[in-house]
């Protein structure tokens, strides 16, 4: 049976080459249990293979006439081509094998399900040099994506061009310039959040948070905002009896820095950078500026416009199950809901707050009166594909790119499915969400194996690469997770009542696994995550707990933690794993388990990892701590822990799988300035994740005066921006002055950043104070020496410490991301010294850098281990 179907998947392939000769197969016995489908087909066909079908529709319906009388595998034959949607497949039960056999969806490697719609007849505008337009295909009444040769378009952005005082029901703005435009209403405020750092402001609803609303109008200096998006983002009820805690026990109640925009998108007259465009929706044309090297007359312009592309309606009685689909690619799909009245108030991983009054009742249960239940059930974001109560259900050798929300949902009621050989990337939110924690059936079963998910996101910048909610038996194992902009993994729900002093949300999870990932460059724009991130109950006991194993995790860019156990995370156990480059902690955080009285933390074990903290063995009520060794470098790891983790070797393919043309990387964001000196600026910025189909190789800083003039540039590799996280820029006038960064590859450099709030250089001459808690914790040949950064810096900011071992060994200058938040947030920092003898006594000591120069050091003294 599977030497027959393996034949005619062959002679499939070979005709939807064009490749004669290719019937070799008894037409009659290919009928029997297969069907055809062609771009070229015709639906009144029979679906065999002289006579495909041209519809998955109508494929689908043949299958439901031929199920029943199931004796193998039914394979759905996709030849290459693109297969244009503009409503999902919709799957039910009825589209289930039978008799222990599956229906197969199989593509060609070569085979597009698209939502898409071809975009032609471009022209150039008159009186706008670079602009073209064309009109919207027939049908698109709107979307948010469009792309060029498989490379996303950015929808018009630019500096909100007024100052906006904020009100009850929007803005006032300093002058009418907002009412002039031709369609204020298309426009979108977005508030992009992370850690406050230097002049890089935190406008949005918490750290790991970018919410969205659209102006419902503007009248003069009036600008109303869209209902409900304007309350959900800035009335979230909170405690009567606690200051400035919300309800929800989620970041703020109300967009913080009373309510500024970071930037404004969607609007005609923001068209200024190459690779933008703007649908005017009014006059039915797509206005686009083409970047370097683009031909709209020979390039494939494709805008989004199905939501959904397959939608598998399961129920609990009657789930759809035993279906695959192989060798497909999922592309061009939308999501509306952010461009409508409910906007994007998000609360955390692409969750957000909907309906009239769901900042008064959505998922606060038992703490408001009217507060629906459970607690924390808000709404997910939609799945570009996606299943409910799916049962065997299982993707492999796939790619999901070029979606407007999430790409894969596995969603409540999955069971027993898999994702495995599959490529995720240019998603606008989360890549894959497993099950949900809204109180339905939980997902069990499921098995997320060697795929490759990387650039991402690149709308919601909150999303995740894999979010996994209330679940059992769930495995996320042998991926390569890299370049994403927040957290790669999220598991778990509902432990945020731990911050009033109650106990997390009983949930049904239990006995799921994280093991054997590779996950690196991660938390690239956004801050207060993790490489894998955890919170609420895992299980009931740390027998069927959750367990992160095996996982390699490094270089993280924002602040947080490679494995970072949040609120309520309860019952895990993390052990074996490599952690190191982290901007926070290897392993964090403790939180007091308040299910009883006792005083203990929430259980927890940390066991025999290769770290860089350093933190010693210990039982601190629960939080248990033994076996972890200092690494110093990856040659301390022995090699077959470093390669086990990431894709499997029969996977190794899906790192050079083309998805897109290659282009110039994106541009870097959260661009800030610190003074370097009378005539000097130093520069930071979170890096481009996602780098064109070629690696960033550097980044270009130029400042400008107030005019609009550059008056000064300075380049820097993508590997000592890495190393440094900062560019200093030198000979400046005097005067405000703002920066923007662009990123460079092997094809070229992309489109400037949003630039910079102005600065102006001044002359610093205060040095810093010494740091302050010096610690050295010691192994046999390697140390960590950890302290916290000074309460005083002068008048400039830290950017780096000076480390001087009493060995006579050079001294080591720490630098990186982690301190340029480390001073105004306090956080404690930590960086291993390797190369010691054992059973030795040494001296460090640790002084503060600025521009000022270099302060007095901090000193500590420890003996290694013998």
């Amino acid at each position: 049976m599977r030497r027959r179907a393996a034949l005619v998947t062959l002679i499939s392939t070979l005709l939807a080459l064009g490749i004669p000769g290719a019937v070799s197969v008894s037409s009659a016995e290919a009928a029997s249990f297969d069907l055809y489908v062609s771009p070229t087909g015709d639906d009144h066909a029979n679906g065999t293979l002289q006579h495909p079908v041209r519809t998955l529709e109508r494929a689908r319906d043949l299958v439901r006439e031929r199920v029943a009388g199931m004796k193998g595998d039914l394979t759905v034959h996709l030849a290459s081509g693109t297969y244009r949607q503009t409503k999902p497949l919709v799957l039910d039960a009825r589209d289930s094998g039978t008799g222990g056999h599956q229906v197969i969806w199989q593509g060609t490697g070569n085979t597009v399900i698209s939502g898409g719609r071809k975009v032609a007849g471009w022209r150039p505008v008159d009186g706008r040099s670079g602009l073209w337009s064309a009109p919207a295909p027939r049908g698109l009444t709107d979307t948010r994506q469009l792309y060029v040769d498989g490379v996303r378009a950015q929808r018009a952005r630019g500096a909100v061009p007024v100052t906006l005082t904020q009100t009850a029901t929007g803005y006032t703005a300093s002058s009418d310039v907002l009412a002039h435009w031709k369609h204020p209403s298309d426009a979108e405020f977005v508030y992009t959040s992370g850690e406050s750092l230097w002049n890089i402001e935190r406008n949005g609803l918490g750290q790991w948070t970018e919410p969205r609303c659209r102006i419902a109008a503007a009248e003069g200096t009036t600008i109303t905002m869209v209902q409900p998006c304007w309350d959900n983002s800035n009335k979230r009820v909170e405690f009567p009896d606690i200051p400035g805690r919300t309800v929800s026990m989620v970041g703020p109640g109300h967009l913080t820095n009373s309510g500024k925009a970071t930037y404004i998108e969607n609007a005609y007259e923001l068209l200024d950078q190459p690779g933008e465009w703007y649908l005017d929706r009014a006059v039915h044309r797509v206005y686009y500026l083409p970047r370097k090297g683009e031909n709209l007359a020979r390039a494939d312009v494709e805008a989004a416009q199905a939501e959904k592309l397959i939608d598998g309606q399961g129920t609990a009685d009657a789930p759809v199950h035993d279906v695959a689909f192989r060798g497909l690619q999922f592309s061009y799909a939308t999501w509306l809901t952010p461009s409508q009245p409910e906007g994007f108030s998000e609360i955390q991983a692409g969750y957000t707050i909907t309906g009239d009054k769901g900042w008064a009742t959505q998922g606060l249960c038992q703490y408001v009166e009217g507060g629906t239940c459970p607690f924390a059930s808000w709404t997910k974001m939609p799945g570009n594909v996606s299943f409910a109560y799916g049962q065997r259900i299982a993707f492999s050798d796939d790619v999901f790119a070029h979606f407007g929300a999430s790409g894969l949902d596995l969603g409540t009621g999955s069971k027993d499915s898999t994702v495995s050989g599959s490529v995720f990337t240019d998603i606008s939110g989360n890549g894959l969400e497993i099950g949900g924690v809204d109180g339905q059936t939980p997902a069990s079963g499921v098995q997320v194996t060697d795929n490759h998910l990387y650039g991402l996101p690149r709308e919601y910048h909150g999303g995740v690469a894999i979010l996994n909610g209330y679940t059992q038996h769930s495995t996320i194992a042998h991926n390569q997770i890299d370049h994403v902009g927040y957290s790669a993994v999220s598991l778990g729900w509902g432990g945020w009542p731990d911050k009033i002093g109650d106990a997390a949300t009983p949930n049904p999870s239990h006995d799921n696994a994280v093991r054997d990932n590779l996950i690196f460059d991660y938390m690239q724009m956004l801050d207060d995550g993790g490489g894998i991130y955890t919170q609420g109950l895992t299980g009931t006991s740390l027998a069927d707990g959750e367990k992160v194993t095996g996982n390699v995790i490094h270089d993280q860019w924002g602040l947080g933690k490679n494995v970072y156990t949040d609120n309520g995370c309860t019952y895990e156990t993390v052990e074996g794993n490599v952690l190191y480059h982290a901007s926070y902690a290897n392993v964090a955080s403790r939180h007091t388990d308040y299910r009883d009285s006792l005083g203990n933390n929430d259980p927890t074990l940390v066991k025999d990892n290769w770290w860089e903290e350093g933190t010693s063995d210990g039982d601190n009520k629960g939080l248990v701590t033994t076996g972890n060794k200092i690494m110093a470098g990856r040659s301390d790891v022995p090699s077959e822990i470093l390669d086990n983790a990431g894709l499997e070797p029969a996977y190794q393919g899906l790192l050079n799988r083309p998805v897109g043309a290659v282009s110039t990387p994106e541009a870097p964001s959260r661009v800030g300035t610190s003074t370097a000196g009378p005539d000097a600026l130093y520069v930071t910025f979170n890096p481009s994740f996602v780098d064109g189909g070629s690696p960033v190789t550097g980044y270009t800083a130029r400042a400008s005066d107030a005019t609009g003039k550059q008056v000064g540039e300075q380049s820097v590799t993508a590997a000592d921006f890495k190393r440094t996280a900062l560019v200093r820029i030198g000979g400046l006038p005097a005067g405000p002055l703002t920066v923007t960064v662009a990123a460079s590859n092997a094809h070229g450099s992309g489109a400037p950043s949003l630039a910079s709030l102005p600065l102006t250089p001044t002359t610093v001459t205060a040095l810093p104070g010494a740091p302050t808690g010096p610690k050295l914790r010691t192994a046999s040949t390697a140390a960590t020496v950890a302290w916290t950064p000074p309460t005083a810096t002068g008048d400039a900011k830290v950017v780096g410490y000076r480390v001087t071992v009493s060995d006579g060994r050079d001294p080591i200058d720490v630098t990186g991301r982690d301190v340029l938040v480390g001073q105004p947030s306090a956080k404690g920092m930590f960086r291993v010294i390797g190369g010691l003898r054992p059973g030795t006594s040494y001296t460090v000591t640790i002084a503060t850098v600025t521009a000022a120069g270099t302060g007095p050091a901090a000193t500590v003294t420890a003996t290694t281990r013998s």
